[in-house]
């Protein structure tokens, strides 16, 4: 069936992952790139026992919930897939998305679920973007059947399922300025100057990644991750962003000849300005380092701190465990209303940025431990600790572990404050707690616009 058009297919939904969704005899058709509404002529790419995935051919008869996406670069970079669905309509399939996985995968009848909260900006939201360079670019249909475009270097986006082709980019609509100026600086300079894009096939090439990091207060951090290390030609790169870009507070590099792009083993080195930056919240401080974890939405994100908050019903007398801390945010904001907090956390890096941040905001209150959360949470640390009269939980996209789930039902904390980026680990991990729990409200918040992904804060309390 690879290969086959299937014509005048009606798209009613939208899954999970952000693609379209049809029927076809009897099975299950995922469509990139229509939405809810479309009539749709597809061609088959691939065939499943229960489902096929398809490509739209022919836009027979558009959704209402259609727009014109604007960005040029949509449908080939991967980055915003529902550009092309009317933000109203995105906001209505990601409560459908979060309301469903409570259901099939919560087993609760009716959730009682909130109104989401969409994002006040929809465009430049993103405090955080990763660019990486390649020295051959990934060309479209249309600059493939241009002659005089000629396959070069390209600093941007992974072409999805390529890890040696990168989309050039010049123009991206996720993060405010100075990330545009400065990508597109860094690239005219390297062209200009001989710095080699890498070549990941072959390992050879000295730029390898750009990280641009910014703040709603204006701070600015730029990382330059070098494959292969010219110490002269690198320097002269980090001395014209210097000279050219005063907005940069924080400016790093770091040398990686691994087969990966990660940065939490490597030593990086400033070459200007602060090795961090600071995001404000209520007038907190946080430092953020170039190995932290911090929300990538910051304006969604205060709205999501201050619903856990809300949630957790503080009165200052109570002992508060913050699970997956990370650098500590949601402690440092919630300790000023509570007795104490503790918080865990598996990455011990982001454990000191934690104690930091305390620090900076004269906080007293809070204690931080790393370590493996399953290992760690433990009855014997809450003998240590005491036991928590509410627990704020906001674990990696995977949930929690079955045996950190255990413990929290044998915490008898009055409340739980559940943070998830995936409603569906989120819903399977409150099953695992209703003999203990019971759901009390839901809050869905849009962290990223146009695109699949949801934030949902839920609230549980104690049974009896």
């Amino acid at each position: 069936m690879k290969g086959k058009i299937l014509e005048g297919l009606e798209v009613f939904d939208m899954a999970d992952e952000g693609k379209a969704v049809s029927r076809h005899e009897g099975l299950v058709v995922f469509i990139d790139k229509a939405v809810p509404g479309d009539i749709v002529d597809v061609i088959v790419k691939k065939k499943h026992k229960s489902y096929l995935e398809a490509e739209v051919v022919k836009l027979v008869q558009p959704s209402a919930s259609r727009i014109d996406p604007f960005c040029k670069h949509f449908g080939i970079c991967g980055g915003c897939k529902w550009q092309h669905l009317d933000y109203s309509a995105q906001l209505q399939f990601k409560f459908k998305q979060v309301s469903d996985a409570l259901q099939r995968l919560g087993k609760i009848e009716n959730p009682p679920m909130l109104p989401i909260i969409g994002s006040e900006d929809i465009r430049y939201y993103r405090n955080k973007l990763d660019f990486s360079f390649s020295d051959r670019k990934w060309l479209t249909k249309e600059q493939f059947e241009e002659k005089e475009i000629l396959d070069g270097p390209a600093l941007g986006f992974h072409i999805p399922g390529r890890f040696d082709k990168v989309l050039d980019i010049d123009e991206c609509f996720l993060q405010p300025e100075p990330s545009d100026s400065i990508r597109n600086a860094i690239k005219k300079y390297a062209l200009e100057n001989d710095l080699s894009f890498i070549n990941l096939r072959n390992k050879s090439g000295i730029l390898r990644s750009l990280i641009i990091r910014t703040t709603l207060k204006g701070d600015v951090m730029v990382i330059v991750m070098v494959y292969e290390h010219d110490e002269k030609k690198s320097k002269g790169l980090l001395d014209f962003l210097v000279k050219n870009f005063p907005q940069i507070s924080s400016l790093m590099y770091v040398i990686n000849p691994k087969g990966n792009d990660s940065l939490q083993d490597l030593e990086l080195k400033v070459h200007h300005g602060l090795p961090y930056i600071v995001e404000e919240m209520e007038g907190l401080q946080f430092r953020i380092g170039p190995k932290s974890f911090f929300q990538t939405n910051s304006k969604q994100s205060l709205k999501l701190y201050e619903i856990a908050r809300e949630y957790a019903g503080l009165r200052g007398v109570e002992l508060v465990y913050d699970l997956y801390t990370g650098t500590g945010t949601i402690a440092n904001f919630v300790a000023s209303k509570s007795k104490a907090v503790v918080g865990v956390e598996y990455v011990a890096d982001a454990i000191e940025d934690a104690k930091l941040n305390s620090t900076l905001n004269n906080i007293h209150n809070t204690k931080f431990f790393a370590g493996d959360m399953k290992d760690l949470l433990t009855a014997n640390f809450f003998d240590v600790n005491g036991k928590p009269d509410v627990i704020i939980t906001d674990p990696p996209r995977a949930g929690m572990h079955v045996d950190v789930v255990e413990q929290i039902n044998k915490s008898g904390a009055k409340r739980i404050v559940y943070v998830s980026c995936n409603p569906a680990t989120q819903a399977r991990d409150m099953a695992l707690m209703s003999e203990k729990y019971k759901v009390i409200k839901v809050q869905p918040v849009d962290m990223f616009p146009h695109t699949a992904h949801v934030e949902n804060v839920a609230l549980l309390e104690l049974i009896g």
